[in-house]
């Protein structure tokens, strides 16, 4: 290979590397925005306020994968793993709150925020997860 290819090669790889960088500043200025101008509880529940009223109320998303989903979940809550949300966003309801989840609220952190981020304010995390839901929840139906 001539030494102007690989020069030439080293440049489009550089600029591959260095462009979506600069196309993702919108997203960051997004992301920047909400957490500059949200509360500090904003998007958050913990289980001892899921009553059965709140219960009945809301849409629950499992954010595991389909295996634990499948072994063990809230009553009624539907399965889109925490890495689909944004592509499966059509699924989640506008109309009504709805309770992310996950085992622990790590994942389903990830989830609620890039929902949050791209407009939907109805998105809540259940902090402590489904562990915590599973110990501490002011209402099992």
């Amino acid at each position: 290979m001539k030494i102007t290819h690989m020069i030439g090669a080293g440049a489009v790889a550089l600029a591959a590397f260095a462009t979506p960088a600069l196309a993702h500043e919108d997203v960051i200025d997004a992301m920047q925005e909400y957490m500059e101008f949200s509360p500090y509880e904003a998007g958050i529940i913990v289980p001892q306020q899921i009553t059965e009223d709140v219960f009945g109320d809301v849409l629950f998303v499992d954010t595991r994968d389909a295996g634990q989903f499948e072994q063990s979940t809230i009553p009624g809550a539907i399965n889109i793993e925490w890495r689909d949300v944004l592509g499966r966003i059509d699924e989640i309801h506008t109309d009504k709150k709805v309770i992310l989840f996950c085992n622990t609220g790590s994942l389903s952190s990830q989830a609620a925020f890039a929902l949050r981020v791209a407009g939907r304010e109805n998105v809540l995390l259940l902090q402590t997860g489904f562990i915590g839901w599973q110990a501490d929840v002011a209402y099992k139906p």
